[in-house]
């Protein structure tokens, strides 16, 4: 379909889209109450707003070329049914259903993320998302079947699509993303995804496989297994412990609020397909200071430490002192990719050793002084166990560079112990403004030191040393994809104690038990002469384990020599293959 199919005149739908339209129950929209200040990019829709599909389009319009602009946008969908309506999903778009169940907001005709790039490629397509809402694809590319093409940074969560999914654009290149509490009716065409996971979701059916395609907790997972080519498929049956991302909603009154889910053990499938409402809390929007761009640091911290939660606006906000989350089970929760920047080398937000806390939607930006870090979970040498209770990280995303010169040591770091992490990727930019080897230092993506550290959906690319140092015990990773620098000038300038090159992912050799599943680790080097020994480097104990791993080398210079440690073959881009996959080590 044209890339301008979205102001096209709108088409009759088709047959299987008409009958999914009759049979479609109007949900009773609740009571009509004024939105909050919200700012002027959070924008409030509902299905008799004047002028409904050209607000959205202009939106678009904005969006879709703005890769490293500072523009932020949140569409926040009233309950009701939607009949016709073409959401394209442009940079740092966010779309949101505000039901209390997905199917209180039900789009019919399309929801789309279009590829950024000539050929179909849609391997930039970045930061954009949709949550809690169902979607009747009848205008999308036909058939039924809605068009998802992403890579990095794309929360696709608590979604219902009512009909079939391509996670591509024809025959271009995609690069990885993220399903979460998601049920597609219809089938899933990965078609040239390279690597995605999905976690507690369902549907009819998947097909498709390239590089790394990890399952956690899903109903009706793909059969085959790693490392077959076609079946790259790595499934864990459970998801052990999670707590699924809190949402902003408006109940019966017309009254906003934020529910906040409950702790999930060993579970599979959605968390909203039961009968009855899951387990969780609501928090009134009274309780939220709602921040606006142009707020200080000082202000923000002045409501947190009142015990106010913090809804963050689109926007950018710069911060001359850390945001402190010092008080057990505050929620920090931001609309439309919410950016934090410092330009005076100080970290971006730092939080207590407390039990509950939740940091998600947040955009986090180096700025120009060499900060040492962004993010800090924890102080260091923290010591209480939050088993119960933990703090959890859902959508955090990190950037260094491509906006503007960025420099940090470590983007994210965890010291709090049973910490999870639901999706996040930490990206030293490889194109755009203020890149290269001395223009946009960082060392590590990730250092985990807190025990019992879990992660879902590690993305971490370019950094220049370790992507990840991990030294606390019990930590557990499920999907891991990284590209290595692609900008080492020289090997010599690429060397580490162990050998050529650093170690993508890095278990410390004091730690006795670590697990992951599904890791991809890939050479783009741009220098002749330039190797990698190992892409991960651990300790070989019996409580350390890795399974489905892949390395790839995707230019025509440079290699990675070894999988994990001394096993493995070589990916070399000349004189041998250019993947090598192991099943497990040990």
């Amino acid at each position: 379909m044209p890339r301008n199919s979205f102001r096209t005149a709108r088409s009759r739908a088709s047959t299987l889209g008409a009958a999914l339209i009759a049979a479609a129950a109007l949900a009773a929209p609740p009571a009509r109450a004024d939105a909050p200040d919200f700012g002027p990019h959070v924008h409030v829709l509902a299905p008799d707003t004047p002028g409904l599909q050209q607000r959205i389009l202009d939106i678009y319009e904005a969006q879709q070329p703005n890769h490293f602009g500072p523009r932020r946008d949140a569409i926040l969908l009233m309950p009701g049914t939607y009949r016709d309506l073409r959401i394209p999903v442009g940079f740092y778009t966010q779309v949101l259903g505000l039901g209390a169940h997905p199917d209180d907001v039900h789009v019919i005709g399309d929801l789309r993320s279009t590829a950024l790039l000539a050929n179909d490629n849609a391997t930039q397509n970045f930061w954009r998302g949709a949550e809690n809402f169902s979607v009747t694809p009848t205008l999308g590319i036909g058939d039924g079947t809605m068009q998802w093409a992403v890579s990095q940074a794309i929360p696709f969560r608590r979604m219902h699509v009512r009909g079939n999914m391509r996670l591509n654009q024809n025959q271009g290149w995609a690069s990885g993303g993220w399903f979460s509490d998601v049920r597609v009716d219809g089938r899933i065409d990965s078609v040239t995804q390279q690597q995605w996971i999905s976690r507690n979701s369902e549907w009819g059916g998947w097909t498709g496989s390239h590089w790394n395609m990890v399952f956690v907790g899903v109903r009706n997972a793909p059969a085959g297994d790693f490392p077959e080519p076609g079946a790259r498929y790595t499934r864990v049956e459970r998801t052990p412990l999670v707590r699924e991302k809190p949402w902003l909603f408006v109940d019966a009154q017309g009254r906003y609020a934020v529910r906040v889910p409950a702790l999930r053990r060993d579970s599979v499938g959605v968390s909203w397909g039961g009968p009855g409402e899951a387990p969780g809390r609501t928090l009134p929007l009274s309780a939220f200071h709602i921040a606006r761009p142009g707020e200080t640091a000082a202000a923000l911290n002045a409501e947190l430490a009142a015990g106010r939660h913090l809804l963050l606006t689109p926007g950018e906000y710069l911060l001359t002192e850390p945001l402190r989350v010092m008080r057990p089970g505050t929620v920090v929760l931001g609309l439309g990719f919410p950016t934090l920047r410092s330009d005076n080398g100080q970290p971006l937000v730092k939080t207590a050793d407390v039990d509950g806390l939740t940091l998600a939607g947040l955009f986090l930006d180096a700025g120009r002084e060499r900060a040492d870090v962004l993010m800090e979970v924890g102080p260091p040498g923290s010591r209480a166990r939050h088993r119960a209770d933990p703090t959890v990280l859902h959508d955090v995303f990190f950037r260094i560079g491509g906006a503007m010169p960025g420099r940090v040591r470590t983007a994210l770091r965890i010291h709090a112990h049973d910490t999870l992490v639901d999706h996040t990727w930490l990206w030293r930019a490889d194109h755009g403004e203020g890149v290269g080897w001395t223009s946009n230092p960082a060392l590590h993506g990730l250092e985990v030191d807190g025990e019992d550290v879990t992660v879902y959906g590690l993305f971490v690319e370019h950094f220049q040393g370790h992507q990840v140092v991990w030294r606390g015990n019990g930590g557990r990773v499920y999907f891991y994809q990284s590209e290595l620098p692609y900008d080492p000038p020289s090997q010599a300038a690429w060397t580490s104690p162990t050998g050529r090159g650093f170690a993508s992912y890095k278990v410390a050799d004091g730690v006795t038990r670590h697990e992951a599943w599904g890791l991809g680790v890939y050479s783009v080097f741009l220098q002749p002469d330039v190797l990698l020994d190992r892409a991960l480097e651990v300790p070989r104990r019996p409580g350390v384990r890795l399974q489905s791993m892949i390395t790839v080398c995707l230019a025509d210079k440079g290699s990675i020599e070894r999988v994990v440690n001394d096993a493995g073959e070589p990916a070399r881009c000349r004189g041998g293959s250019n993947t090598s996959t192991l099943t497990a080590y040990p």
